[in-house]
């Protein structure tokens, strides 16, 4: 079985490296510049970019003939294709796919709507990726899935909402109003419609990603052992203020910190810090 993604995943190199793993393209767009997120624009030099300038960044979806393409390259290895996308609240793209694997019935393709994006997509990844080459089937795989998409979250705060406001992604009133009380939400994905949704919020930067810790307690509860990976834009002083939140709480397995992919960053702006975050003993079987 092959296993499909997009760029909105983020997951540690590390992770892929005996995994067969392939990804559709998403396109950021900053400065009159067009990037593939991932392939000619890494974490680090998208948010110098976005730093020195005062346009917004766009991003553009994979379109459903280029999921085609991709789908009959790979139908002709003989294998079944699993295709694991971005949340549909989030972004066309799982639709973009679904109509990409209509056009290539030659393929045998089954996609899968995460949910979420970022590092809990990507676990998603990872895991199908892996079971994949134990030979799991599709059925086994699938339901895998649905256990960590119901039990596992990400969870961010965000420097700036100026970001999402002009993106069209929170409301232009709410936003500002956000912005002139110097609130910070703590967002998270909303499980029914694959939207972002507010979980708390905090009057401080550093108070809101201390906040973190306790919506994860109020899930998963105090001690609990977690598998946990942080996740920023270009704000490593942050992560290390949720990093020992996190260890003070609970019982953390720690993965590799990663950057916010750009295709996200373009979303958010520089200075989000998150986390995923789910039951360790999902991922020790």
């Amino acid at each position: 079985m092959i296993i499909v993604s997009d760029r909105a995943a983020d997951i540690d190199p590390d992770l892929l490296k005996d995994l067969d793993v392939h990804f559709a393209s998403l396109r950021i767009t900053l400065d009159n510049h067009t990037y593939e997120s991932g392939i000619d624009l890494d974490g680090e030099t998208f948010y110098k970019i976005l730093g020195a300038t005062d346009s917004f960044p766009t991003t553009s979806q994979p379109s459903a003939g280029e999921f085609a393409e991709l789908y009959r390259k790979l139908a002709k290895t003989g294998e079944e294709i699993l295709s694991i996308h971005i949340s549909s609240g989030l972004s066309g793209t799982f639709s973009a796919a679904t109509t990409g694997a209509q056009m290539a019935p030659e393929a045998k393709v089954t996609v899968w709507d995460s949910m979420t994006l970022s590092c809990p997509l990507g676990w998603q990844v990872e895991v199908a990726a892996r079971m994949a080459k134990a030979g799991a089937s599709i059925e086994e795989i699938l339901k895998r899935l649905a256990v960590l998409r119901d039990n596992c979250e990400g969870i961010y705060t965000l420097d700036t909402l100026k970001y999402l406001i002009h993106g069209g992604r929170i409301s232009h009133i709410k936003g500002l109003l956000a912005s002139v009380l110097n609130i910070k939400p703590i967002i998270g994905v909303d499980k029914v419609t694959g939207k972002y949704i507010q979980l708390a919020r905090q009057v401080s930067t550093k108070r809101s990603i201390q906040a973190i810790a306790d919506v994860v307690a109020d899930k998963y509860g105090a001690g609990s052992r977690l598998r946990v990976q942080l996740l920023h834009g270009n704000n490593p002083t942050g992560i290390e203020i949720l990093r020992e939140k996190m260890a003070a709480v609970f019982d953390c397995v720690w993965l590799p910190t990663v950057p916010i992919a750009p295709v996200l960053g373009a979303h958010t702006g520089a200075g989000i810090v998150g986390l995923a975050v789910g039951p360790a003993s999902l991922f020790e079987d």
